[in-house]
């Protein structure tokens, strides 16, 4: 009896929302089975409907581009900025997380995309690649910092039996935390909710700026309040030459005092695909390569630069109190179109090759603007920036491996 009403409440739920369509299959479904799909449906934040009408989210502000601490002027005041950052690591007032929810699918491989294999005579992958960096500080410092890593549902398991197979890359285990980043539904064009199965539901994680409700939902933040810990450095799988931890990054943001701090490199050109770190209504914002008008594209400074030339890496400092704060923040989501496979009326399994659904995704992007300010800290391209996204061509395998040897790695 307990089970039947339970059963009448979840359509009761869905009928509010028109979606009883999710509960088509419910009479073949075993009572596993059903308890699954029941615990998807009482799982989802309905207020994601409330995007349906927007579109990728497109800046609409006062617009202006931002200063940065150049190389230049990082490497004059390097060794001031090391000690200040060490200091900070060894008191153990820094964490790290790693965002590595993404499956290799792009590069035609399987698996999460950390699994991937940059070498050619030897085992080199991208998890490997990241941990010995971080390891490097852990060295340098004599302390070893507590390392987060954010998975997906779909790749969780294959990350931690990875890193076990691999004895965590020798980093302590005691000191590394894995987590399942949350998920939101994938929608038609019309909104109604997608099914992967007849017991189960289109999910798709929440993008890149949903790490901190999805650590807060995984238990992780009140042992991360209670302790000494004040800043988070939070970093991509994609780049396989980004330093992690690394103290002048660090010290340089605590020595300017401003709030957080997100690494750059200068942009190629005006057309190349990565977002450029600005002011919105004078706050820190990233504005996506796509949101640029041609003018904004080509704007110069005095010196002939690109006003909007620095790019960010992924690469970020937040202050843990203040990102605290923002749990009480609704924050926006950004509605993407994708190629989403998915269960037809008829019950088959569908791939589309063009777009037919929306993804509701968070991004680091609405997390800067949230900060009063932003130390922009520029780096070498060619030793920090070897992002690895495409198969072939620009920021594919290819061209990160030349970097990577071009940096003394042997592949």
């Amino acid at each position: 009896m307990v089970y039947e009403m339970k059963e009448e409440a979840i359509l009761e739920l869905l009928k509010q929302y028109h979606q009883e369509h999710l509960l088509k299959y419910i009479d073949e479904l075993s009572k596993r089975k059903k308890e699954r799909l029941f615990s998807q449906i009482q799982n989802i934040d309905w207020s994601f409907l409330l995007y349906l009408q927007k579109d990728a989210a497109v800046s609409s502000g006062d617009i202006r581009s931002i200063d940065a601490l150049t190389c230049p002027e990082i490497a004059r005041n390097a060794e001031r900025y090391r000690e200040i950052g060490e200091q900070v690591i060894r008191e153990g007032k820094l964490c790290l997380l790693l965002l590595a929810g993404g499956q290799g699918t792009r590069l035609g491989y399987d698996k999460p995309k950390g699994c991937f294999n940059m070498g050619i005579t030897r085992d080199l992958s991208i998890f490997r690649l990241l941990i010995e960096h971080a390891l490097d500080i852990v060295e340098q410092t004599q302390t070893w910092i507590p390392l987060y890593i954010m998975t997906s549902a779909v790749n969780h398991a294959d990350t931690v039996s990875f890193f076990e197979e691999h004895d965590f890359f020798g980093y302590q285990p005691e000191h590394l935390h894995f987590f399942i980043q949350e998920m939101n539904p994938v929608t038609d064009f019309q909104g109604k909710i997608l099914m992967q199965s007849k017991s189960s539901l289109a999910l798709s994680p929440n993008g890149n700026g949903g790490w901190f409700h999805s650590m807060d939902r995984a238990g992780l933040l009140d042992p991360i309040f209670h302790s000494g810990i004040e800043w988070i450095n939070v970093f991509s799988v994609d780049n396989v030459l980004q330093r992690i931890a690394d103290p002048v990054f660090l010290g340089a943001t605590v020595d300017s005092g401003k709030m957080c701090a997100a690494k750059v490199v200068r942009k190629s050109g005006p057309n190349e695909k990565v977002g450029a770190i600005c002011t919105e209504n004078g706050k820190p914002h990233i504005i996506e390569y796509y949101e640029l008008s041609e003018e904004m594209k080509h704007q110069t400074n005095a010196d002939g630069s690109l006003a909007y030339g620095f790019g960010v890496t992924l690469n970020y400092l937040f202050p843990i109190q203040r990102l605290k704060e923002t749990l009480d923040i609704n924050m926006p989501l950004h509605v993407v179109k994708k190629a989403v496979p998915y269960m037809d009326e008829a019950g088959v399994i569908v791939n589309p090759t063009k777009p037919n659904g929306l993804k509701f995704e968070t991004l680091a992007l609405d997390l800067i603007h949230e900060m009063e300010d932003c130390l922009v800290f520029e780096v070498e391209r060619e030793k920090e920036f070897a992002p690895v996204k495409n198969k072939m061509g620009v920021d594919s395998v290819d061209t990160a491996r030349v970097l990577l040897e071009k940096n003394g790695y042997r592949l």
